[in-house]
């Protein structure tokens, strides 16, 4: 049973022992954790971030992270004296991630890189960009970097996409990549018009969808890397009006009436997209936006099919589908679980996706980040600007638990397999991403599976 101290607010606050490690990252020395409470130094200054960080879905104590060093590392939660180094890149390591079978992890970076080991540290291989020969490489190399990587739900096939990327000489087109690890085959996703901020493969594995600045969402075959669906856009919202109009006229000269309602219709976002969380059934996409917007898409149809309203008044940062197909006496339907944003306007909302409108809107002290559901509990964590990690009850949308100890902006979370552990990366204090430091903090949740 953990300690805690119960200010005057009702808020709850952690003690000392209640961090069960935390890593700090240097240019000297691999991760060091353990579980010793004097280790716990909560004065000690971490100046670089950790930009990226998973928890393998196989072992509970393996833990990778990456950061402004321009390495990653694995570590192992409670165990100081086992560590291993991912380098090999050039630039900011901003994403990392285990595959579904826990075998490999992928780093991704501003580097224009995708590097691959096993769950040992063992080097596999460095994923780039094919070039069509030496003389465009050199005349117009890729530009930006990889922001994100994801894994294929069953096979070890790994997607990456950016935030300002363009592959050779295509100024105009921001593409996604894919490649094959067995096959060593690579499918270039190209057709978006801005930064690829958001991307994932549907659970089923036949399916890709990304999100971008260009206000679209696009669908892809995760098999040929044709795309099958684009989803809104300024040029889609056009051809929406002049179809809207046209079947008002239809239905006004069949009826002899103009119904203004005749055509129901949700717009997409105006504002670039920033987040996407796909269902467990792979039919629907929830994204968000710079506009505050959530929206609901049918992946089989690429129709906007719901809008998640009132919400936020500012952008959203983050979201999140529970892994349960439902949670104490929610009445969702099974294919829906519950869903999860953090926003700018330092709002956490978990909505009722049946009704399309919030369950409970959560005001926190600043903006929410990053969040993550603990398992298939009805608990979600959110990592905050300030530093925060506050645990929510998503079914009475109490806040019960708030974990201190990081004094800058969480960037990332992620729960151990067991849900014995939630690890959290921190910005750096200076905000300057080529610090030589940077700190990863383990928390015990056994008690909100």
């Amino acid at each position: 049973m953990m300690d805690c101290e119960i200010a005057d607010d009702g808020e709850v606050y952690i003690e000392d022992a209640d961090i069960i490690a935390e890593t700090t990252l240097d240019d000297e020395d691999l991760p060091d954790c353990s579980d010793e409470d004097d280790e716990y130094d909560e004065q000690a200054d971490f100046d670089a971030g950790v930009f990226a960080l998973a928890c393998s879905p196989t072992n509970p104590l393996l833990v990778a992270t990456g950061g402004g060093d321009d390495r990653g590392f694995l570590w192992k939660i409670g165990q100081g004296d086992w560590g291993a180094e991912l380098g090999g890149h050039k630039d900011t390591v901003t994403s990392i991630a285990f595959s579904s079978d826990g075998q490999f992890v992928a780093s991704g970076g501003f580097d224009s890189v995708v590097n691959v080991w096993d769950a040992s540290g063992n080097f596999k291989c460095k994923l780039e960009v094919p070039v069509p020969d030496e003389k465009m490489k050199k005349k117009a190399p890729p530009t930006g970097g990889f922001e994100w990587v994801s894994w294929h739900p069953t096979d070890h096939v790994v997607l990456a996409g950016s935030n300002d990327f363009s592959f050779f000489g295509k100024t105009n087109d921001f593409s996604a990549g894919m490649w094959g690890l067995n096959t060593g085959a690579f499918t270039e996703l190209s057709g978006h018009r801005g930064s690829i901020t958001c991307g994932d493969f549907t659970p089923d594995g036949k399916t890709i969808c990304t999100g971008s600045s260009d206000l679209t969402l696009r669908i892809w075959s995760s098999e040929t890397g044709d795309p099958i669906y684009v989803v809104g856009g300024n040029i889609c919202k056009f051809f929406r009006l002049i179809f809207q109009f046209a079947y008002m006229l239809v239905s006004c000269t069949r009826t002899g009436i103009l119904k203004l309602n005749s055509f129901t219709s949700h717009p997409y976002h105006n504002k670039g997209l920033t987040c996407l969380a796909i269902t467990s059934d792979s039919r629907c996409a929830l994204t968000g936006s710079e506009d505050g917007s959530v929206k609901i898409v049918n992946i089989k149809t690429g129709k906007v099919v719901g809008t998640l309203s009132p919400g936020h008044s500012d952008a959203v940062k983050c979201i999140g589908l529970s892994r349960s197909p439902r949670y104490g006496q929610c009445p969702l339907p099974l294919f829906f679980p519950c869903a999860a944003t953090g926003g700018k306007d330092e709002r956490l909302v978990i909505w009722d996706l049946e009704r399309s409108s919030p369950r409970s809107i959560c005001n926190l002290e600043s903006e929410v980040t990053c969040l993550t559901w603990i398992g298939t509990s009805r608990y979600v964590a959110a990592g905050c600007a300030d530093g925060d990690i506050v645990i929510w009850d998503a079914l009475s949308g109490d806040k019960v638990k708030t974990f201190r100890g990081h004094s800058e902006c969480i960037e990332s979370l992620s729960v151990s397999c067991n849900q014995d552990f939630l690890v959290s990366g921190s910005a750096s204090a200076s905000g300057d991403a080529t610090d030589s430091h940077g700190t990863a903090r383990v928390f015990e949740i056994a008690g909100y599976r």
